[in-house]
C-alpha cells in the first residue's frame, strides 16, 4: 500500500475544493491502529466538513468520514488485535483527523470499539453516528424515568440519520412513537421503522407567545432545535425530558424558564462526539442488542461509491436525504 484513491477537501491555489486524488499511506499519520475501511457513512457534519462555509474541517487537506468499519491490519495496543472488526467514530476524526473516505484508516486505540455480537461493519455503519448518537438519546430519556406506557414519545426530523434510527430504537423498547417529518411521502417508510403516528412538522413550527401549551409529549428525542425544540418543550408534559442533540432548524432557542420550573421539564443534552470510550463501548454492546431495530439486518441499504460524494455531501446539507446512506470507500 503506497497510494490509495481517497476524497479530499481542502484548498487547492487558494480555491476551496473537493476531489478525489492518490495520496501516500504515510499521510495518515502514525497512530497505532490501522484499519481496512469496509464502510463509512454519510453524516450532517460530514456535508459541513465538505464545505468551506461549514468551518469544520480543522486540517488542510482533510479526509472526512466521521464514522467507519472495519479490520484491523495493523496494531502496536495489544488491546486492538490485528484481525479483529471495529468501529471508530467521533472525537476528531474526519475533522481534524483523517475519516473514512479512503480504502484505509488509522486511529488511536483509545478511540477504537470492538465490534459488538449482533452487528457488523454494513449494520454498524447503518446505525453509524447518527444511531450512536439516537441510543445515548434513548438512554437518556429512560434514565430520566420514561417507561413504555407513558404516553407519546416525540421524534422531530425523523426521516433522518438520528430520527429513523430514534423511532426504531424507542419501538423496540416498546414506547409509543409519534414521528415528526416535513415529508408526507415518507410517512408509510416511518410506520414501517416502528412510528405509531406521523404528523407534520408544521404542528411543531407555530410562533407562539405563550411559555406553555397544552402537555402532549412524555418526552422527545429532537433532531432540530430552534423553534421547533422550544415548542417540543412547551408542550412536554408534566416531569418529561427531552433529548436534544441537533440544529438543523438553528442554534437559537427562543423559550422560557416556564417548561423547567413550573412542570420539571428536563432538557438533555446529547453529545456524540467526545464521550469517553468505556461507556461507548458499553452504549454499542447495547446497540447490537436490546436498542438494536427490529430491522436493522433486513433493510435495504444505499451504498455509493467516492465518486458520488459530492452530491450525496449536497443532498444531506439541504435537507434531502432520508435515513442512511453508506460509503463503500473501495469502489
Amino acid at each position: 500500500m503506497s497510494t490509495m484513491r481517497a476524497f479530499t477537501v481542502g484548498r487547492i491555489d487558494g480555491n476551496w475544493t473537493r476531489q478525489i486524488t492518490d495520496i501516500d499511506h504515510t499521510a495518515l499519520g502514525d497512530d497505532g491502529v490501522l484499519v481496512k475501511v469496509a464502510y463509512s457513512g454519510i453524516n450532517f457534519k460530514d456535508g459541513l466538513a465538505s464545505s468551506e462555509k461549514g468551518r469544520v474541517a480543522r486540517i488542510d487537506p482533510l479526509i472526512p468520514g466521521v464514522d467507519l468499519a472495519g479490520e484491523v491490519v495493523e496494531s502496536n495496543d495489544p488491546s486492538v488485535a490485528v484481525g479483529s472488526q471495529v468501529i471508530v467514530h467521533g472525537y476528531d476524526i474526519g475533522v481534524a483527523h483523517h475519516g473514512g473516505y479512503a480504502p484505509f484508516a488509522r486511529a488511536k486505540a483509545e478511540w477504537v470499539v470492538p465490534m459488538p455480537a449482533g452487528l457488523d461493519a454494513r449494520t454498524a455503519m447503518l446505525v453509524g453516528t447518527a444511531g450512536y448518537t439516537a441510543a445515548l438519546s434513548v438512554d437518556a430519556l429512560e434514565r430520566n424515568g420514561l417507561t413504555p406506557g407513558d404516553g407519546p414519545v416525540l421524534v422531530t426530523g425523523a426521516t433522518g440519520g438520528v430520527g429513523s434510527m430514534a423511532i426504531g430504537m424507542l419501538a423496540a423498547r416498546g414506547h409509543h412513537v409519534v414521528a415528526s417529518t416535513g415529508k408526507a411521502a415518507d410517512a408509510e417508510w416511518l410506520r414501517s421503522l416502528g412510528a405509531a403516528e406521523v404528523i407534520d412538522r408544521a404542528e411543531l413550527t407555530p410562533e407562539s407567545p405563550k411559555p406553555l401549551e397544552r402537555e402532549r409529549w412524555a418526552g422527545a428525542v429532537d433532531c432540530v432545535g430552534g423553534a421547533t425544540l422550544a415548542q417540543v418543550l412547551r408542550t412536554t408534559r408534566y416531569g418529561g425530558s427531552v433529548a436534544a442533540s441537533g440544529l438543523t432548524g438553528g442554534a437559537d432557542l427562543p423559550t422560557s424558564v416556564h417548561p423547567f420550573i413550573l412542570r420539571g421539564v428536563n432538557l438533555l443534552g446529547i453529545d456524540s462526539v467526545q464521550g469517553p470510550i468505556g461507556p461507548r463501548r458499553a452504549m454499542w454492546q447495547r446497540i447490537g442488542a436490546d436498542l438494536k431495530p427490529t430491522w436493522l439486518d433486513s433493510i435495504e441499504a444505499t451504498v455509493i461509491g467516492l465518486d458520488q460524494l459530492p452530491a450525496a455531501l449536497d443532498r444531506i446539507l439541504a435537507g434531502g436525504m432520508t435515513g442512511r446512506t453508506l460509503v463503500d470507500p473501495n469502489r
